[in-house]
């Protein structure tokens, strides 16, 4: 089994790209602000949320994401130790989203701790949902991933194969696909997570 949202690109790349930003700390740490414009993107175009995306949702440039960034910024900017707990995110993304009117989205968590089992179902239900996954991934011990390493990037999509889940994420204005079980098992007690959706029944704007 096979589950791909419908993405977006913008001039050519997968969703956004931080190495856009002009923006010294964003473009060397703006991950997690990344991450969260890519998801109001993706819900204003799929999931009719206009209003959590200041521009024309049908007109997407490098330009205009190069600014939502700076908005995102205050809300999920770089530090020292980069955003690199899943409540650092969920809270401020969770303050963008009550600045601009959205009252019925709400988010939960799921610790890398977890068993590699949650963390397929956790992603099932979620892309099953038509919602894509923050993923924050702080380690690993393989040196193929170290372009992930203490970074955000964005889930959309999932297969089922013989040796497990294979998931795929875009960050930098690319797609790559993963074996979860492999990107999961980091090798290091320090872990990241993911971060979900969900519609509560308070009204939206």
């Amino acid at each position: 089994m096979k589950q791909i949202l419908d993405y977006f690109s913008i001039d050519g790349a997968v969703g956004g790209n931080q190495d856009w930003f002009n923006n010294f700390v964003m473009n060397m740490g703006g991950c997690a602000a990344a991450t969260a414009c890519d998801c109001c993107i993706y819900l204003a175009l799929r999931r009719g949320m206009r209003h959590l995306y200041p521009y024309d949702v049908h007109e997407l440039t490098r330009e205009k994401y190069v600014d939502f960034s700076m908005k995102m910024k205050p809300y999920l900017k770089p530090r020292v130790h980069g955003v690199n707990k899943t409540y650092l995110f969920t809270e401020g993304f969770g303050k963008y989203l009550s600045d601009v009117g959205e009252r019925g989205l709400k988010m939960l968590e799921l610790s890398g701790s977890e068993k590699v089992s949650a963390a397929e179902a956790f992603i099932r239900e979620q892309i099953d949902s038509g919602y894509p996954v923050p993923y924050l991934m702080l380690r690993h011990w393989k040196e193929e991933y170290k372009d992930f390493v203490w970074h955000w990037f964005l889930c959309y999509g999932y297969e089922e194969r013989e040796d497990g889940l294979w998931i795929t994420v875009a960050t930098y204005g690319e797609a790559s696909v993963f074996s979860l079980r492999d990107l999961w098992n980091t090798g290091y007690t320090e872990k990241g997570g993911l971060v979900g959706f969900f519609q509560c029944k308070e009204s939206v704007k």
